[in-house]
């Protein structure tokens, strides 16, 4: 693929939108969008020139690539449909990019699909946020067939600042669960520390000082530890996800014959948040469940 490829994305929120932003900017033709909440569609292709697609269906017959970036094993399920509103109706030559945190099972389900209507389909994983979405610098993690790995390569490295090829379909899926398992009790964890730390009446900004410059430093200490002391929970990556693939994780596990009771517990925290109305918080919101002063508890 030594052209950028004709685009079309399917699921345009917070990180869908920025990706099919970024691949404007760097000169990719968007021709459509779809989404669930046909506003956003609209909104999102008036922006970037594209149509607005009422099915996926209608985005796979505007585009070579179509980029899918959806909530969860059921919506993917969904925008692959069979049916004449989904994208297996016109997989035929068409190349899918699946971005979405769902089980690993379902990718390579979705890959087989594809592939027996004559297209392609790779997993993209995303282990970044927002910002880096609307950049080019996501950390991309892909599985699938080699072959169309490279193919897509010069369009990926436009998304991306690290691409990783992992392996066959669902295996770049499975790093990601462990990604998001690992990253949400470094969260817990954190939450846990800080909200004790309050308790103790410790000066907050010095026991984050600390930790920054002992065992207790994390990438999560960076990126949530002062919007957990002045709860400024803005989501790049929601409560109700982190529950969500805390879940695919603890699955795999299961699979295994392994017990998580770290990971069981950070997401029963998640799923108290979910309970609590408070699921479209940023995943740094389950500092509202640890710090005594606050009325989530």
């Amino acid at each position: 693929m030594s052209e950028l490829p004709k685009i079309g994305v399917v699921g345009v929120g917070r990180m869908g939108a920025n990706i099919a932003r970024r691949l404007k900017d760097v000169g990719c033709t968007v021709a459509a969008v779809h989404d669930v909440r046909p506003q956003a569609a609209k909104d999102v292709a008036a922006e970037l020139g594209a149509a607005a697609a009422a099915t996926p269906a209608s985005v796979a017959t505007s585009a070579d690539v179509i980029i899918t970036v959806v909530t969860d094993d059921a919506a993917m399920r969904t925008v692959f449909a069979s049916n004449g509103d989904g994208l297996l109706t016109h997989a035929a030559k068409k190349t899918f990019v699946n971005c979405a945190t769902v089980a690993p099972d379902v990718h390579v389900e979705i890959e087989k699909l594809v592939e027996s209507r004559g297209g392609n389909s790779v997993e993209a994983c995303m282990a970044s946020s927002i910002p880096q979405a609307r950049d080019g610098t996501l950390f991309l993690m892909i599985g699938g067939r080699e072959e169309v790995f490279e193919r897509l390569k010069p369009m990926l490295e436009k998304l991306s600042s690290s691409l990783i090829y992992v392996g066959k379909s669902g295996e770049a899926a499975k790093v990601k669960a462990l990604v998001n398992m690992v990253m949400n009790i470094n969260t817990a964890g954190l939450a846990e520390g800080l909200g004790l730390g309050e308790a103790l009446g410790l000066n907050l900004d010095t026991l984050r000082d600390v930790f920054s410059r002992t065992g207790a430093n994390s990438r999560v200490l960076e990126t949530d530890g002062a919007d957990m002391q002045a709860r400024e929970h803005e989501c790049y990556f929601s409560a109700a996800h982190a529950a969500k693939d805390s879940g695919i994780a603890l699955a795999l596990a299961r699979a295994a014959g392994l017990k998580l009771p770290l990971a069981e517990a950070t997401k029963r925290q998640y799923d108290k948040m979910v309970e609590l109305g408070l699921g479209e918080l940023d995943k740094s919101g389950i500092a509202e469940l640890t710090f005594k002063s606050r009325h989530a508890m």
